[in-house]
């Protein structure tokens, strides 16, 4: 294995400049000392979960990059039901754990509660800064506590819900790198103030769960509200997700870095839904994206007003705790006259996804300068269009992406 990898190396995308010093601490301790390490000598800190959600600068990283190798699931709980009929299981995982890792186990142990979030990569910690969401489910609706680091205090910390204030794919973690949005914070970037060490859930011992969304039950062929198998939805969201381009490549987990960072019965299962999707096990560009590039923009009413009467609107909640509208970013942008597989030129490296407006992905020898210029050309032109900014999802570490 080379000294140290690249951010083109972990990241799903699969762009970003080389890494100055790269750890991966396989204790909770060794974690809080790689952190309190960069801290103290002043240097740049990026904790890095699977990479899924990040585009980063060609230019070297001079700090330090952690990636914690703890994936330990446990179940302090009998899985089946207690005395007195109360369903709920309680699931630790360490932050390093890969997400979908834990959704298979969480099936496959019979319970409910976030077999709808199957498929999105990344890990354990990262999902609660962000919040993951889809299908209907939120992470912050199952989390009891999260342990974590605060870097501000030299503690350790069990927040709860509460504290976490999450919302729309945001949460006080996330909140704490930025001062406005898309606008990195002086002093925790890119990583948050509370570095994520361990996560409980609180899931529901049952093997069947709420269809809650509708393109979810279309796939199933049932109505919205239904319940049915935790597994079938679960093979249900990955074959929607395969369908749209917004699964990770699998290939990337036989790679020096990536390999060990999921289990190999659910990389294996991966390239056999690879397989399922297109017929070979070549290397999907469309999958060589941060997913979701453009979070849905939440407008007050009277902005809503202002779209056309056909664009998508769902009743949402403002950042200050008002009622608003939210509307669709892959609309907007389809209707600005960016289709799918859109690129800035004729053979580009970088391009819309052939399968969703809403991935830009690196089509095999893409760097981020090439991503950045077709993000804003997509920022520029749905603004002209409807007067709305859209704000990249990633974290953006050594871009400007406002």
């Amino acid at each position: 294995m080379s000294a140290t990898p690249s951010f083109a190396d972990l990241t799903t995308i699969g762009v970003g400049g080389p890494i100055a010093r790269f750890f991966e601490p396989d204790s909770r301790v060794g974690v809080i000392e790689a952190v309190e390490e960069a801290d103290e000598r002043g240097l740049p800190l990026c904790v890095i979960g699977g990479g899924s959600n990040m585009l980063v600068s060609d230019e070297p990283f001079m700090g330090y990059v952690v990636r914690d190798a703890r994936r330990a699931i446990s179940v302090p709980d009998e899985v089946a039901p207690v005395e007195g009929g109360s369903r709920a299981v309680h699931i630790h995982a360490e932050a390093g754990t890969n997400w979908d890792d834990l959704v298979e186990y969480c099936v496959r142990m019979g319970l409910e509660g976030i077999e709808g979030l199957s498929g999105i990569p990344g890990t354990v910690g990262a999902s609660v800064v962000q919040n993951i969401g889809a299908y209907g489910q939120e992470v912050g609706t199952v989390v009891e506590s999260v342990e974590v680091w605060d870097r501000k205090t030299k503690k350790t910390l069990d927040l709860a819900p509460e504290d976490l204030r999450f919302g729309y794919r945001t949460s006080a973690l996330k909140t704490s790198m930025y001062q406005a949005p898309a606008t990195p914070a002086d002093e925790f970037f890119p990583t948050p103030r509370y570095v994520v060490l361990s996560v409980t859930f609180v899931l529901r011992h049952s093997a069947t769960g709420v269809v809650g969304f509708g393109q979810l039950a279309k796939a199933l062929g049932v109505e919205v509200g239904e319940r049915m198998s935790t597994a079938a939805i679960r093979d249900a969201v990955l074959a929607v997700r395969a369908g749209k381009g917004m699964l990770e490549d699998p290939n990337r987990y036989y790679t020096e870095w990536m390999k060990g960072t999921k289990r190999e019965e659910n990389v294996e299962a991966a390239m056999k839904g690879l397989w399922d999707a297109q017929g070979s096990l070549d290397e999907d560009y469309n999958r060589h994206s941060c997913g979701s590039f453009f979070m849905n923009p939440v407008l007050t009413h009277e902005a809503a007003e202002r779209l056309p009467e056909d664009a998508p609107r769902f009743d949402a909640e403002l950042p200050d705790g008002t009622p608003g509208v939210k509307t669709s970013a892959a609309w907007l942008i389809d209707h600005a006259g960016f289709h799918k597989g859109f690129a800035v030129a004729d053979g580009a490296a970088a391009s819309l996804s052939t399968l969703h407006t809403l991935a830009l992905t690196n089509r095999g020898e893409a760097n981020s300068a090439d991503v950045v210029r077709l993000a804003k050309t997509v920022q520029d032109g749905v603004e002209a269009a409807y007067g709305i900014r859209l704000v990249p999802e990633p974290v953006a570490i050594g871009i400007d992406l406002r």
